[in-house]
């Protein structure tokens, strides 16, 4: 990957030290991935433009009551609207166009599905930041223009991530600057005029809202689709490239069902209730098929307990691609999921269901019982594969009657072939799937192996009816389970600029008859409860309900109270540091009032900033003035200070801030230690 944004302030033949400035893939290389996502840029513009003249057609429609002119509308409205299908057909060929972000290393896996990232446009946030933090602040925004230019940096590089950790890191940053951007500049009584805009993936239509929530959801959304695509591109015939696809696509269905239950009202379809709740399903069904396939990599041995294993495995990611297929063509989502994505689901059910029947009529026509084998477990065994044994057998008869036996087997390879043959058959009906070679191939290998299988085992005068094999109940050992990233979830609710924080101090600790004389208790971060007022932390300056951010020189904000208990339970007499924090009474005063004048349409305002100025601060000259490190780094370069969000600027607060005074900017994670 090249780098696409040269530093600020940082000539384009240096590199930036300790990796500071935020940096994406070159817009301009000619990969794959990247000539589809400019491909989706061009069509969200063609899209949007021919909304704009299916709008203004249609006011003129409304408007008009000459039958000439309502006659040569109406004919512009038929070709804007035969434009506007064309072009959502090109887009839902964009997001068929899963080849391309498959890993390309000889690979003999079926492919799998990403989700392609929403765009969006540049924003400005120069005027209304400037004038924001010189109104409510009494600070002059000049002073932090490197600051919003690393904002704009970081914002502008988010478009094009690279396609690994750094990539969602590099989005997961600036999700973090979001949310403390917007308790400090957002303020729920006055509107920024900032718009966000934001294109639909599935339909190309562009939302744009004033909102903090659109940019914060639709980021989450991004991050979701970006490890869907790590997922794909992971090495599938190897365990830890099996590993990597299967915690990107738990991943990639954590961080949208926290987008589903963080951001209930985003008007874009794509962050719909229901959209997402399909994307999830899918999400799972992939990383579900990746344990199977995990599982198989070794290779199957043909053992009656081995085939009887991977049978109800096999059937469960059958099952689980049936769900999802299920939700696919549900109103109102069958409109907008791409064909090539339900017909992929039904596929991949009827495959793996027959790939279940496949490996039962192997261990029933492959194995005999022999004197030796344990009946009991055998037994067991099949009588958890049906809900009810076939034509009433029990089975300890199947097993022992060879001829019932291979009957049940063949009437299973039987189902196995119908049913690959009827995959092959939902292959053909889109084009998109005729165009995968390598699924194709793997259809076919399987169809041709059950067949072979049946003519060896095909009698030719045998004229016995043969019976339909039940249902194979799924089950599995290894189940996907959603994953939120930690810097998704981490201990927000509790750190986050809404609240305000005492500085951390420091609490001396030291054990008296094997008690630390108080309790733990929460998850991440953990909090001092039953504490014991006359004990030595008590005594030194510990609080009931204090915050607990380190054991000696260890961060544990992001610990529970398992992983702290580890770290106190080596407490000797001498004792250890830890730090923590209190959550402060927030109170207000009224702010002073402002005069305010109005460009371009939008109000901006200004600070009565010179009638706070001593005598001494009329000369600048007088005036010392430090440089600040900028916002992205705080916290990283200045580790050894410790600061307080009392301290930070926050829309909540409305007292004014001398600008004598110098003011802390941001931090660039929650998980600094520069937090608080």
């Amino acid at each position: 990957m090249t780098e696409a944004i040269i530093p600020n302030g940082c000539p384009s033949g240096e590199v930036a030290e300790n990796g500071y400035f935020k940096k994406g893939c070159n817009p301009l290389a000619q990969t794959g991935r990247s000539k589809l996502q400019n491909q989706r840029a061009s069509l969200n513009q063609q899209i949007i433009k021919q909304m704009r003249m299916r709008a203004g057609a249609e006011n003129l429609l409304k408007a008009t009551s000459n039958n000439k002119v309502r006659d040569m509308v109406l004919l512009e409205l038929s070709y804007v609207n035969a434009n506007l299908q064309r072009l959502m057909e090109q887009l839902e060929g964009l997001n068929s166009s899963v080849e391309v972000y498959q890993n390309v290393q000889g690979s003999v896996s079926i492919p799998l599905i990403p989700l392609g990232l929403k765009e969006t446009k540049d924003v400005d946030f120069t005027v209304p930041f400037k004038d924001f933090i010189l109104e409510h602040y009494s600070e002059d925004g000049a002073s932090y223009q490197d600051e919003i230019d690393d904002l704009m940096d970081l914002r502008k590089a988010c478009r094009t991530p690279s396609r690994n950790d750094a990539g969602v890191e590099l989005l997961s940053n600036y999700f973090s600057q979001l949310s403390l951007l917007e308790s400090r500049f957002f303020s729920p009584n006055r509107q920024m005029g900032i718009f966000f805009t934001w294109y639909d993936s599935f339909t190309g239509v562009p939302v744009c809202q004033q909102n903090m929530s659109l940019e914060k959801a639709s980021v989450l959304f991004n991050i979701g689709a970006l490890y869907t695509q790590i997922g794909t591109r992971s090495d599938r015939q190897t365990r830890a490239g099996l590993e990597e696809a299967i915690t990107a696509f738990q991943r990639a269905s954590g961080v949208l069902h926290h987008l589903k239950e963080t951001f209930t009202h985003t008007p874009s379809y794509d962050m719909s209730p229901a959209m997402l709740s399909m994307l999830i399903k899918m999400m799972l069904a992939q990383a579900q098929e990746c344990l199977f396939e995990k599982l198989a990599l070794p290779g199957i041995r043909n053992e009656f307990f081995s085939l009887i294993r991977m049978a109800q495995e096999a059937a469960k990611v059958g099952e689980v691609y049936d769900q999802v297929h299920q939700s696919m063509i549900q109103m109102p989502i069958k409109d907008n999921v791409p064909f090539f994505w339900s017909t992929m689901a039904q596929v991949k059910t009827q495959h793996y269901r027959s790939l279940a029947h496949y490996f039962i009529s192997t261990a029933l026509l492959d194995h005999q019982i022999n004197p030796s084998d344990d009946e009991d477990k055998q037994e067991k065994a099949l009588s958890q594969l049906y809900d009810a044994m076939p034509d009433g057998h029990s089975p300890l008869d199947i097993l022992r009657q060879k001829d019932e036996r291979r009957r049940i087997g063949k009437a299973h390879l039987k189902r196995a072939i119908i049913g690959q043959e009827e995959a092959l058959r939902i292959q053909g009906l889109c084009r998109h799937l005729r165009k995968l070679d390598m699924l194709n191939d793997i259809l076919q290998a399987s169809h041709k192996r059950s067949l072979s299988k049946f003519e060896q085992y095909d009698k030719e005068d045998e004229f016995t009816d043969y019976m339909d094999a039940p249902d194979i109940i799924s089950k599995t050992e290894l189940k996907a389970e959603m994953e939120v990233p930690a810097s998704i979830k981490g201990p927000l609710s509790v750190f986050s600029a809404k609240q305000r924080w005492t500085a951390p101090r420091t609490v001396r600790l030291k054990v008296e008859d094997r008690d630390l004389g108080f309790t733990l208790k929460g998850d991440a971060p953990v909090q001092i409860q039953s504490l014991d007022p006359l004990c030595y932390a008590a005594a030194d300056g510990l609080k009931e309900g204090d915050y607990l951010v380190a054991v000696g020189d260890t961060d544990c904000k992001w610990m529970g109270v398992s992983d702290v208990m580890k770290l106190l339970k080596d407490v000797d007499e001498e004792g250890i540091d830890i730090k923590v924090v209190s959550v402060m009474d927030s109170s207000s005063q009224p702010m002073p009032a402002k005069s305010a004048t109005y460009s371009g349409g939008l109000p901006k305002t200004y600070s009565m900033i010179c009638l706070a100025f001593d005598d001494d601060d009329k000369n600048p000259k007088g005036r010392k003035v430090t440089k600040k490190t900028s916002f992205l780094s705080w916290g990283v370069k200045n580790k050894h200070k410790s600061a307080s969000t009392l301290s930070l600027p926050t829309a909540d607060y409305s007292g004014a801030l001398p600008i004598h005074k110098p003011c802390p900017t941001f931090p660039s994670s929650y998980n600094d230690s520069a937090l608080y």
